[in-house]
């Protein structure tokens, strides 16, 4: 082999004497090819040249070898991010009344996403305009945006240069959340990683994919959320309604939602106005003339009387019935469109009858409470629960279980306690219809004759000497068990309770929808114990319903943003009573409305088919009515939180009557129409003793104690079930078989029969 001159090896090390090596070195060509790739591009440049551009060029590679590895890094951490969080935007469920009113937005944040489709044009160049001019022409980032906000702050002059994209990753993923002012080096990553999350969605989501998102996600102050928000809460218009002054109004006030909002300070939202439909301009977005007519245009923004978030009673009970029937998760996601059993008219019609009844109580001259008015004006920092008169309304409709209507107070605004659905008050004699069914299942009739005379000692069981008084302190003598309860009677009621016994009473009352126990005592029989006005309502519903009762409910449907139906119920029923004995306290409380207590109904102003009753509690603490027509039940419940004497001569027909009155008239225009109070029960005659609550014989007859009744079929005697006080020939009767009659258990209720005409107890309310 010919030798190599060893001066050609020595040219050949020096020209590349790295390219071809294959030692230890070879690691270093793979890992510093940049600068090697830079020496061959200038190796041939003469040398003070070739110094100076490799001087200078050697950072500029350096720099490249820092931003490979940033990306790594950031790439690395920026995949730890779900994307799908994007999309995921929480915000609020819309509450509709069962006619598509809204009621209210509840749940997620203060947020309704908005497709861009139908988001006005004015307000995507408003906002393109004014975030990011070319948005559709850069990627990830804009590097002339960075160039010229680097100038900018060179002169003194702050702005950002993050494009929209950048954005929408900064908030979505709080990338500035628990960042201070001068935390230079947190800043310096935050900002990697936001263009690390940046590029990786630009890559993933299309351009108008993107704006959706990030109109949906701006933050416009208030903690409202989105476009479509916050053109409801401005303007109280949908987004695609936005002129073009509104939509440069609040693309404008995006840089300083606190600083610029119009509800703050008109005079600077305006100026940001301007000076957007400035950029538009400038950007070839609209003419000098569409900017010169917008900026004449005076802004209109929501009143302020419009402005403050009103409580609402019904919304409260509504709320409590959705925990239960979502998931947590649906909860904070909201985007739910909720359809209530609620009537909106119904309910503002309750409210408004509720407050104007109170006012005008508290207007009397007798009146010595706080009223409303006067606790209004005590600063709020000094108020404390409300002291005033307060109330509860509930509607439900009688053949479904719907709740139209629930009211908790006066104002949900002034006193969040649901009086309605959390407040147990004495009940008084709004019981006594379940005391009377009870007896009515155990074979008394409405034409049974009862004793209104005193109680006597050891009468009733377990009342030992307990001896209730009626309320106006008079006694009467044997009286048809119905017009115990038309009077609303305390010594008949406790004797009917007697009849049916304290047991039989709890069962009807449980099945009737009270939940609360009901205390093993007598007492119990006048209402001594207590439960809600919900409940109230709902157990009125037995007696138009032949004794059926609906369960009540709020939530009818429940849909997904797609429209998917996520829960839906249908009205559930059972049967709560006896049909023949919810026919005859319905037909007796309908006597309470026309002749009783109740009475004043039709001086009132309502002439419809209905039927209720009364109810005050000791020293007038508790007022109540509860009534119904043939289409709705409505319980009205009137006192104080802490219970405490309204005025001398606060019944039930003088302070709840007349809510229920101004709520069914309105009801009856609104077309819940009150028809006749028709009952399945099919009816038939029968001649039975007023005595003994039998069939009548001869002796009946003889006894003037015979009467022909319409009785339900289900219920009529047997033919050979005859009075077991008069014979079948009629006999005189006297004491000794009416006590006979007693030992055997046949006895009428203290029945003790006489010649002359019954006293009659005059009309008053029950205690």
């Amino acid at each position: 082999m010919p030798k190599r001159n060893p001066q050609e090896n020595t040219r050949r090390r020096k020209d590349a004497p790295a390219t071809y090596s294959r030692g230890p070195g070879g690691g270093s060509l793979l890992l510093f090819w940049p600068f090697h790739a830079f020496n061959l591009l200038t190796r041939r440049l003469v040398q003070p040249v070739r110094f100076f551009t490799r001087a200078a060029g050697y950072p500029v590679v350096a720099g490249f070898y820092v931003l490979v590895l940033l990306a790594v890094i950031y790439g690395i951490r920026a995949q730890r991010y779900d994307l799908a969080k994007i999309h995921a935007m929480p915000e609020r469920s819309i509450i509709r009344d069962h006619l598509g009113e809204e009621i209210g937005r509840i749940h997620g944040e203060k947020r309704s996403v908005i497709p861009l489709r139908q988001v006005s044009e004015n307000f995507r160049k408003a906002i393109l305009a004014r975030e990011d001019e070319r948005f559709f022409s850069h990627g990830a980032i804009d590097p002339i945006g960075i160039v010229r906000a680097i100038t900018k702050n060179a002169q003194g002059k702050r702005e950002g240069a993050s494009t929209i994209t950048q954005q929408l990753v900064s908030d979505i993923f709080q990338l500035k959340h628990g960042e201070k002012r001068g935390e230079i080096a947190r800043q310096i990553d935050r900002k990697f990683l936001e263009i690390a999350l940046a590029i990786r969605l630009e890559a993933t989501l299309d351009k108008e994919g993107i704006l959706e998102a990030y109109i949906n996600q701006i933050n416009w102050g208030r903690q409202i959320k989105g476009v479509g928000e916050a053109s409801r809460i401005y303007f109280e218009k949908h987004p695609s309604e936005l002129t073009l002054s509104q939509a440069a109004l609040l693309a404008g006030i995006v840089r300083g939602p606190d600083s610029f909002n119009p509800f703050r300070s008109l005079e600077h939202a305006t100026r940001e106005r301007d000076t957007t439909l400035e950029r538009m301009v400038k950007a070839h977005a609209i003419t000098r003339a569409e900017a010169d007519e917008a900026k004449k245009q005076s802004v209109m923004v929501r009143p302020k009387w419009r402005r403050e978030a009103r409580e609402s009673y019904a919304m409260d009970a509504i709320r409590s019935d959705l925990e239960i029937i979502l998931e947590k998760q649906d909860i904070e996601l909201g985007g739910l469109e909720i359809i209530t059993t609620i009537d909106l008219r119904i309910q503002k019609k309750c409210e408004e009858a509720l407050d104007k009844k109170l006012r005008d109580v508290e207007r009397l001259s007798g009146y010595i409470h706080p009223t409303r008015d006067a606790w209004r004006k005590i600063p709020e920092s000094e108020r404390g629960e409300t002291t005033y008169l307060q109330g509860a309304v509930v509607v439900i409709e009688n053949h479904t279980g719907a709740v139209l209507a629930v009211v908790g107070g006066r104002d949900a605004n002034e006193s969040r306690f649901n009086r309605a659905t959390d407040a147990f008050r004495q009940l008084g004699s709004v019981f006594k219809p379940f005391v009377y069914l009870a007896a009515f299942d155990q074979g008394l009739h409405p034409d049974t004759l009862v004793s209104d005379g005193p109680i006597e000692a050891g009468e009733i069981k377990g009342g030992g000497s307990w001896r209730p008084n009626n309320s106006d302190g008079k006694f009467g003598g044997m009286q048809p068990a119905a017009y115990g309860l038309i009077r609303s009677r305390n010594t008949m009621s406790v004797r009917v309770g007697n009849h049916a016994g304290l047991p039989h009473v709890k069962e009807v009352a449980a099945k009737a929808g009270f939940t609360t126990p009901i205390p093993d005592n007598p007492s119990s029989y006048l209402g001594s114990w207590e439960a809600t006005p919900w409940e109230v309502a709902s157990a009125y519903t037995i007696f138009p319903n032949d004794g059926v009762r609906y369960r009540p409910y709020l939530i009818a449907e429940i849909k997904d943003k797609d429209g998917n139906v996520l829960y839906s119920t249908l009205p559930l029923s059972y049967p709560a009573a006896s049909g023949s004995s919810a026919w005859s306290i319905s037909r007796i409380l309908n006597e309470v409305a026309t002749q009783g207590t109740a009475a004043s109904i039709q001086r009132l102003g309502f002439d419809k088919p209905c039927a209720g009753k009364t109810g005050t509690t000791n020293d007038f603490k508790d007022a109540w009515f509860a009534g119904y027509t043939s289409t709705l039940t409505c319980a009205v419940w009137v006192g104080f939180d802490t219970p405490k004497k309204i005025f001398h001569g606060g019944y039930g027909a003088v302070l709840a009557l007349p809510v229920w009155v101004d709520l069914m008239k309105t009801s009856e225009r609104l077309g819940y129409k009150a028809g006749n109070l028709h009952h399945k029960t099919k009816l038939v005659s029968v001649d039975l003793c007023r005595l003994s609550g039998k069939r009548a014989t001869a002796g009946c007859t003889a006894a003037a104690t015979a009467h022909t009744d319409q009785v339900p079929g289900d219920i009529v005697l047997p033919a050979n079930d005859l009075c077991p006080i008069h014979p079948a020939r009629a006999l005189a009767v006297d004491e000794s078989a009416v006590q006979a009659s007693s030992a055997s258990g046949n006895a009428p209720l203290r029945a003790i029969p006489v010649a002359e005409e019954p006293l009659r107890a005059e009309i008053v309310d029950e205690p």
